[in-house]
């Protein structure tokens, strides 16, 4: 089993603050999780601290805007009050629900939540051992949070597959941490220290395998040893945004560059000009977290797929690749990015309405309108399925999902969101 490192944000009023308790220094609470997401955090806790409808809204539209923007699996837990605040939790973006046992009522709304919504989506956060071994709780949970660390020690826990627990620990100790997720259902660790976008996630990781535990580092396939380099020494790497496929930069990397961006996760170079190692950003804060190193055919060059944070380029440009030479016009046919543009054209005339637009005669009717002209192209491609000629199917399919994204945009939901759901399936 993977051990995991898992980060915690407590919302209050749409921000990130310390904890349950203190209120006194508050965040941008995306601007955390992203940093959480890219510098080597392996899941993300969001609790929501609200106690008001108001404000459970408002943390929930943050939470939302989070699970959007990140790869991370999240649970969420916090103000739970009824079945459909599990339902809320859900539809926000998180992964798995977390609900209190100390809440009133704890055990008809488990079952109720886990009747709708599957066991498997359910975790139960406690501060004893009250519930251990119960048959309901077995019917009902998929794991545990616990939030006293000697909840796993001395053999407390089950560890015959039919729960998967997070364990709370108080500070950075190697070796109680090591000796914590040993258990073997127990998959991971969070602490207020976990919760800080500066830890060093790599470096625990490592000092946890060093240990025999299986953490998520970069081992690396092939060694330095391996490459072959120029007469300086260096090999050339390309650099990609993971999430876009942009071209970002090319830079260089000799083998002490090399073994540092596979420490530290963090793209390091090799400085010709100042005959230096450099970390991208350090000194910027435009930060390159590596995704993800692959050598070319000829084990001569390096592809690296990064998250970047700001701009790659010294001139304050995204990419440095940006001086168009020649260029033929091709139709694009990547099928996502049409989804996009066609998105982006759609949300473009509801925000700058243009005169005579279609897509603007039916934002302008609302809602209403929307849905019945969704409803009669779901018609008219039910009838198209059930001729010979696929190039119906093809037409009617493709005016379905235009309605489709004009109800998307009129709504709020995203294209980014409707693939993070399917990615679940």
């Amino acid at each position: 089993m993977k051990k995991e490192l898992i980060s915690t944000i407590y919302l209050k009023d749409g921000f990130s603050v310390k904890s349950p308790d203190d209120f006194s220094v508050k965040e941008d609470a995306l601007e955390k999780a992203i940093k959480l997401n890219d510098c080597g955090a392996d899941r993300l806790i969001v609790f929501d601290l609200s106690s008001e409808d108001d404000e459970h809204e408002i943390n929930l539209l943050k939470l939302r805007e989070i699970s959007s923007k990140i790869d991370l699996e999240i649970l969420g837990g916090g103000n739970i009050k009824r079945l459909e605040d599990v339902k809320k939790l859900l539809y926000a973006g998180c992964d798995k629900v977390i609900m209190n046992a100390s809440k009133p009522d704890f055990e008809d709304k488990l079952e109720e939540a886990s009747k709708r919504f599957g066991k498997e989506n359910i975790f139960i956060s406690t501060k004893d051992n009250t519930l251990f071994g119960k048959d309901f709780v077995k019917e009902n949970a998929a794991g545990f949070l616990l939030l006293d660390e000697n909840l796993a020690k001395d053999g407390m826990i089950s560890n015959d597959g039919s729960f998967s627990y997070i364990v709370a620990v108080p500070e950075n100790n190697v070796d109680e941490i090591a000796k914590i997720l040993s258990g073997a259902d127990v998959f991971g660790v969070t602490s207020d220290f976990l919760s800080n976008p500066d830890f060093d996630f790599n470096g625990l990781k490592i000092a946890l395998k060093a240990k025999g535990l299986d953490t998520d580092t970069f081992d690396a396939k092939l060694q330095w040893s391996d490459l072959k380099t120029n007469s300086d020494g260096l090999i050339p790497c390309v650099v990609q945004d993971i999430k876009t496929d942009e071209v970002l930069m090319l830079a260089y990397m000799n083998e002490e560059s090399f073994n540092k961006t596979l420490e530290t996760g963090l793209m390091t170079y090799w400085s010709r000009s100042r005959q230096e190692l450099w970390t991208k950003g350090m000194t910027s804060g435009h930060i390159q977290y590596v995704k993800s190193l692959t050598a070319d055919c000829d084990f001569d060059t390096i592809l690296a797929k990064v998250n970047q944070v700001g701009a790659a380029c010294h001139t304050g440009a995204h990419s440095c690749f940006f001086n168009e030479i020649a260029k033929k016009e091709v139709k694009n046919k990547n099928p996502l990015e049409i989804f996009e543009d066609v998105y982006g054209v759609i949300m473009d005339r509801k925000e700058h309405p243009k005169e005579g637009s279609y897509t603007n005669y039916l934002f302008d009717k609302g809602l209403d309108k929307i849905l019945k002209k969704v409803g009669e192209e779901c018609t008219e491609l039910v009838i198209a399925a059930k001729n010979p000629e696929p190039q119906e199917i093809i037409y009617e399919e493709s005016d379905l999902l235009y309605h489709v994204m004009v109800l998307m945009a009129e709504k709020g939901v995203t294209w980014n969101d409707i693939t993070r759901e399917l990615a679940k399936r």
